[in-house]
């Protein structure tokens, strides 16, 4: 695998810092504004910097609908420090005080909630001094989902299901199977994941779906402003949809039985796309854990044609790869999995891509 390039910026010190400094690095799909500030868009999406002293504080807002709300993780010294609740558009300040004497310490924000929620907006960061993170070696992997791999109805240890007034309540992007499967590889990641999307349709509707949303800045089909490719690219991006294509929907509207045809289909020209923007990336087809028996089979046998498909048309410079999770009874909230369901599935997957980063698969 290809080491990422180092960021070597050199470290500035400040009492107080904009985030058009270079202390701040940002993981995911963000978004730098012109006055600085930084845009937390797609779940996972983080800022991390280090600082002396006892405490930092934060300031940052979201930009949810009338009534909505947003979540942030705060992970402080590799430990998790807690999950917090963005419900102001104007900036509110946050204080993150460390347990150790250390003379540095790392704080990062990520963001737990997903796209459709509306941007969080990390402002500033106040503190004794701020330093620039370590540089960062380990390998680039994005992944691409749905509600699964956000971690939709995941953390119930403060929100029990069905006790919040949201249904992403329960979402913590932090403990998604992606993040935990990341972090195990030292890797730094990107969750493009759109809960209810699927490949040619969504879990209720016809769409739009994941590959009509998924080169928007803000993973929206109804935004203009595109993403930036160019800005960050995965030495490996694993997909994993399906569910909703395959979903029977609420069983109220009129939906037509899974047309695999169409799932394949559109399956195909989504990794044309995915593999015009990121040519040298190696591409894995993950199944799901929710899906057992004959349609858990069937959706194989998709992503096995969609494969040779691939290879027949020279889609990709390296055959797919399928990664198949064994099946699971999920008991998160809405029949989603939980925190330590989603270990479970990391802990699968982690064995499998640590295999495809060392080049034996």
């Amino acid at each position: 695998m290809k080491k990422v390039i180092s960021w070597t910026l050199a470290c500035l010190v400040f009492v107080a810092c904009r985030t058009d400094r270079p202390e701040f690095y940002r993981s995911g799909r963000t978004i730098l504004r012109s006055s600085g500030a930084i845009e937390l868009i797609s779940s996972g999406s983080s800022v991390e910097f280090l600082f002396s002293g006892d405490s930092a504080i934060v300031s940052l807002s979201g930009l949810a609908g009338a009534a909505d709300h947003n979540y942030v993780v705060a992970e402080l010294d590799g430990a998790y420090y807690g999950r917090f609740k963005i419900s102001t558009s104007d900036p509110a300040s946050f204080v993150f005080k460390a347990a150790s004497d250390k003379e540095r310490h790392e704080l990062k924000i990520i963001r737990a909630t997903e796209a459709s929620n509306g941007v969080v907006v990390f402002h500033a960061a106040r503190a004794e001094k701020i330093f620039v993170p370590d540089a960062k070696s380990g390998p680039r992997i994005e992944f691409i989902g749905n509600s699964i791999t956000a971690a939709m109805g995941a953390d119930t240890t403060e929100i029990s299901c069905g006790g919040g007034s949201k249904w992403y309540d329960q979402h913590n992007a932090y403990y998604s199977y992606a993040a935990l499967t990341a972090r195990a590889l030292n890797a730094e990641y990107m969750l493009s994941a759109i809960s209810g999307a699927g490949v040619y349709r969504n879990w209720n509707s016809d769409g739009p779906a994941v590959p009509q949303q998924y080169e928007s800045a803000y993973l929206r089909a109804d935004s203009i402003q595109r993403w930036n490719f160019d800005s960050w690219k995965p030495n490996i991006v694993t997909i994993a949809l399906g569910t909703n294509d395959m979903s029977p929907g609420d069983g109220k509207k009129t939906r037509a039985a899974f047309d695999s045809a169409r799932f394949i289909s559109a399956y195909t020209d989504f990794i044309r796309t995915i593999s015009a923007y990121y040519p040298e990336s190696q591409i894995v087809l993950l199944t799901s854990p929710m899906m057992s028996g004959k349609r858990g089979q069937t959706l194989l046998s998709c992503l096995q044609q969609i494969r040779l498909k691939c290879m027949n048309e020279r889609i990709t410079a390296d055959p797919l790869l399928i990664f198949e999770f064994r099946e699971m009874k999920a008991t998160g909230c809405t029949g989603h999995p939980l925190t330590a369901e989603h270990r479970l599935m990391a802990d699968q997957l982690i064995s499998f891509l640590r295999l495809v980063i060392d080049g034996k698969i």
